[in-house]
């Protein structure tokens, strides 16, 4: 299929889509490939990281798939969150092949990345607040949902740094793989090596 270029291109990567037909798709193909919702910060994230979109042209076709039912939207804790409808689902299906196959891996990695931090967000408590000291950095590590919302950590830590470079660091390398964490702590409280 070809595509006439008929987006904006700023800040668009080589490879990246030019076409609005084709943004469109990516977003169909994104939340199909997921199958879960997507926030819309986390489905800007993942495209726009790889260059693979304008920002405009990204939520212009948002907008879009949601007014023709390609796409819904819906609110859950307060977080505007995007699902591929059945249409949108046999949309991409049909098309996806449209997409080269660089800018669908980018995509879909990118998001599947973004996704792993975002549920791990979810699923743990990290906290940064500024001190007289610095910067104080809270972490709960919780067993279920219901505990988090008890506030029943089977973990907690707390950590202070001098700057806020070096929490947000602390923070991501939490939410890279939590369960390193926990697995070392245990491991050299139980004398394990």
């Amino acid at each position: 299929m070809a595509s006439a270029y008929d987006a904006f291109s700023e800040g668009i990567e080589l490879g990246g889509l030019r076409s609005r037909s084709e943004i469109r798709l990516l977003i169909c193909y994104l939340l199909k490939s997921l199958d879960a919702p997507v926030p819309r910060a986390l489905l800007n994230d993942a495209v726009l990281q790889e260059g693979l979109a304008n920002y405009f042209e990204l939520n212009q076709a948002v907008e879009e798939l949601l007014a023709n039912g390609n796409v819904r939207s819906f609110e859950q804790d307060g977080e505007e969150l995007f699902s591929v409808t059945e249409t949108g689902r046999d949309i991409a299906e049909l098309l996806q092949t449209n997409l080269t196959r660089t800018v669908r891996e980018k995509a879909v990695r990118a998001a599947l990345n973004l996704l792993t931090v975002y549920r791990r967000e979810k699923e743990n408590r990290i906290e940064i607040q500024k001190t007289g000291a610095g910067y104080k950095i809270d972490i709960g590590m919780f067993a279920t949902a219901a505990d988090k919302e008890q506030g029943n950590s089977f973990l907690s830590l707390s950590l202070f740094t001098s700057d806020a470079m070096q929490a947000e660091s602390i923070k991501k390398g939490f939410l890279k793989d939590p369960v390193k964490l926990c697995d070392v702590i245990m491991s050299t409280l139980l004398g394990g090596e």
